[in-house]
């Protein structure tokens, strides 16, 4: 039998609503929103539950109420007796992993990602950043186009996150993406899309953001996984305690290395994988980037009951 992963998403899952009815379900989940609550100082899980959105959209609270979600249905599956080989996470959901994976606590986590979300809006004023999907372009291709852009422009613009073989995101200054985006194009890409994001994320313009986050990290005491994370900015499995914090300053800069992430996960013997959290958006780039992995996903009671059925049955 092959190897079970969990993986966790990141920025853009988010929606009203999300939790709810785990919380209600599950006291091991809602134990784990009051827990965020208590860390934050408020009712972060009132946002999750009943949104508004605009409010849920904003970075500084998106990043902790993704991650308390995440926490939550992982806190679920532990409790079913469903326990991962390996875990990773999109961005973001890198702390939601290291959360399942026990080198934090989800309060912890909470803190952190608050504090990320603050300091990735603050990088960077409002408008002066953007970030756009590029579809149906090779990933060497779009880095190379990038490249050039980055050389005519004399701005930032770079890949972001390596999602799946045809979308690459690509982050930087508004102008250069911009331009960017014109050259992909040319090139042969199928579409460009702006997305509506508050920053741009992965690249080199979030460089004010490490200092500060390093703080943050360097107060929390964190233990040695008990299953290997891979990571975003190696795709390489860690489980070695000391460098998950320089891990996780290096991801504020550096692009998600996504496709690598999973094809790491097919090498290490991985067959299913259990998107914890949000939405289904992994699952989906799971499929298209290796569809010999069988990908599930638990977000609420009656997929996490699909999901333990299935697990059962191919066990």
């Amino acid at each position: 039998m092959g190897k079970l992963a969990f993986v966790f998403p990141g920025q853009g899952s988010q929606a009203a609503g999300m939790g709810r009815a785990l919380a209600e379900a599950f006291p091991a989940a809602r134990a784990v929103f009051d827990a965020v609550d208590a860390a934050l100082g408020e009712k972060l899980s009132t946002l999750c539950f009943e949104g508004p959105e605009e409010a849920l959209r904003l970075t500084a609270n998106t990043q902790p109420a993704i991650l308390a979600v995440s926490a939550a249905a992982a806190a679920v599956l532990a409790e079913a007796g469903v326990a991962p080989d390996l875990v990773a996470g999109h961005s973001l959901g890198e702390y939601s992993a290291l959360v399942c994976a026990g080198a934090l606590g989800a309060a912890d986590a909470a803190r952190a990602v608050r504090a990320r979300g603050t300091f990735m809006q603050e990088a960077v004023p409002a408008g002066q950043g953007a970030m756009s999907a590029v579809l149906g372009l090779a990933p060497e291709r779009v880095k190379a186009v990038c490249d050039e852009a980055a050389a005519a422009t004399g701005q930032v613009v770079s890949p972001a996150n390596y999602n799946e073989p045809g979308q690459t995101v690509i982050a930087g200054a508004a102008a250069a993406v911009e331009a960017a985006g014109a050259r992909l194009k040319e090139a042969g890409a199928r579409r460009v899309l702006p997305l509506p994001v508050s920053a741009p994320f992965h690249c080199a313009l979030m460089q004010p953001v490490r200092p500060r986050l390093e703080a943050v990290l360097r107060a929390v005491a964190f233990r040695a996984p008990r299953v290997p994370v891979v990571t975003n900015v190696e795709a390489k499995a860690n489980a070695d305690a000391a460098r998950i914090v320089p891990l996780l300053v290096e991801q504020v800069t550096a692009p998600v290395r996504w496709i690598e992430c999973v094809q790491e996960l097919a090498r290490q013997g991985v067959t299913r994988v259990v998107e914890v959290g949000p939405g289904k958006v992994l699952g989906g780039l799971v499929r298209r980037i290796d569809r010999s992995i069988e990908a599930l996903h638990v977000e609420d009671p009656a997929s996490l009951e699909s999901t333990l059925a299935a697990l059962k049955g191919g066990a």
